[in-house]
């Protein structure tokens, strides 16, 4: 079978360029499979690993849709609205935009709690076309009337399942109350636990489910356990259970 490259897909001609630039020349699993489905507009429920480029395989698409058709954005307006549940992932997801599409004109924009939000304000009041964030500072900003989700096309959920071990489904579900019922939604994870797939069939139509299968694993003969111990004891426990093992199997 014939390894699929990113210059076989249909991307538009400056993201190849930026592409090439990194030195990005083969997707991986998670990209090559989520790309082709997101470039259709269809809506996505995916499981990956962090650090298998879940974010190249859905900033591509929305950067490629942006270039397909500018649009004049209002004051407040967000076309493109991305979840993350720190703001650590918020900056990594807006740099990633920032270097895959250095050869397109868009705007974007970060919000998070923990710092002032007058910058985050004076960004949004031109209009963005991705706007990155966490729910909190989100959803503080919408009361103030600084955000207007009316007009998203594209909703993100990325790694949902922190999201949700973190206590922000309530806030996740108030969020998607606010966006428009004609929407392209996707959700990336590394699990898929019931909670996920639950919240997902409430705010996602008819998605294409991709599964990447960890690339590394626990070999099945061994066994794990977990001991409970102050942080100044932990190398006098180690020691100990390794001189026990030792003695045991001589």
């Amino acid at each position: 079978m014939k390894e699929l490259k990113f210059e076989g897909m249909p991307l538009a001609a400056p993201i190849q360029k930026a592409l090439a630039e990194k030195g990005y020349t083969t997707p991986s699993p998670i990209q090559a499979k989520a790309i082709p489905v997101l470039l259709e507009g269809r809506d996505l429920l995916a499981c990956a690993q962090t650090g298998t480029g879940k974010t190249a395989a859905f900033a591509l698409p929305i950067l490629n849709s942006m270039l397909g058709e500018r649009k004049r954005l209002h004051r407040y307006e967000v076309r493109n609205l991305i979840l993350t549940p720190t703001r650590e992932l918020a900056v990594q997801v807006a740099e990633s935009f920032s270097t895959y599409g250095n050869r397109i004109p868009f705007e974007i924009g970060l919000v998070y709690g923990g710092v002032s939000q007058v910058p985050q304000v004076r960004s949004l009041k031109r209009g963005l076309d991705v706007l990155v964030a966490t729910t909190g500072r989100l959803l503080d900003l919408i009361e103030q009337g600084y955000i207007e989700l009316g007009g998203v096309e594209c909703f993100v959920l990325d790694e949902a399942d922190r999201m949700l071990d973190m206590g922000f489904i309530r806030d996740i579900r108030k969020i998607g109350e606010l966006l428009p019922r004609k929407r392209q939604t996707l959700f990336f994870s590394a699990t898929m636990a019931p909670e996920i797939t639950k919240l997902a069939s409430t705010l996602l139509h008819k998605p294409e489910e991709i599964r990447i299968a960890p690339l590394v694993t626990t070999a099945e003969k061994i066994d794990q356990y977990i001991h409970f111990v102050e942080q100044k004891d932990k190398l006098t426990h180690l020691l100990d259970m390794m001189s026990r093992r030792m003695k045991d199997n001589p």
